[in-house]
């Protein structure tokens, strides 16, 4: 049985989810966000979010984590530079863990996931849902996000013929080098 924890960086909102399973079956999942508040100063606000990863995962020790690819939009550059900026902390975080670590880009997970790339985060969400068979509606959507990444990572694990629980999937995601770098 695979544990895999899936996020969803934000600086407002970081989502995360959960599963543990086999294949494409989910025995058993859990889902929540970390939030920061727009009053607290920047370096504050990272701290928190790279704290509360730190405290998830010395306790789920997951097999893998699956991120959400940074993505900016040309009208909003600074939203860009921000989720850059958490994206480093959960990069970092994962690292420190000794979490192998990959990352997914938001379009390529709505496709996997409802067979439309460009799906709005309610039909994301609702799928997530029905593959769970989640009673109520996933809130926030970044945490049906966060799930649905994590899910993501437990498809592909069981996808390679004879690969191992925690093994990272194959493919064109981009793994984070484990380890610390050398300074010279």
């Amino acid at each position: 049985m695979s544990k895999i924890v899936g996020i969803d960086p934000g600086l407002a909102a970081t989502g995360v989810g959960v599963v543990r399973g086999r294949g494409m079956k989910v025995a058993g999942y859990s889902f929540g966000c970390i939030t920061t508040s727009h009053s607290v100063p920047l370096a504050e606000r990272l701290d928190h979010i790279f704290s509360r990863l730190q405290q998830l995962f010395s306790k789920e020790t997951p097999d893998l984590a699956v991120v959400e690819d940074v993505f900016s939009l040309k009208e909003y550059p600074k939203s860009g530079i921000a989720l850059g900026q958490v994206s480093g902390v959960v990069l970092l975080a994962a690292c420190r863990a000794g979490v192998t670590c990959i990352q997914i880009p938001v379009r390529e997970a709505k496709q996997v996931l409802t067979g439309n790339g460009n799906a709005s985060k309610v039909q994301l969400e609702q799928a997530v849902r029905r593959h769970l068979g989640h009673p109520g509606p996933i809130r926030p959507y970044h945490a049906s996000d966060a799930l649905g990444l994590a899910m993501i990572g437990l498809f592909r694990c069981s996808e390679r013929p004879g690969a191992a629980a925690g093994t990272p999937p194959a493919g064109p995601q981009r793994p984070v080098p484990r380890g610390r770098p050398r300074l010279a």
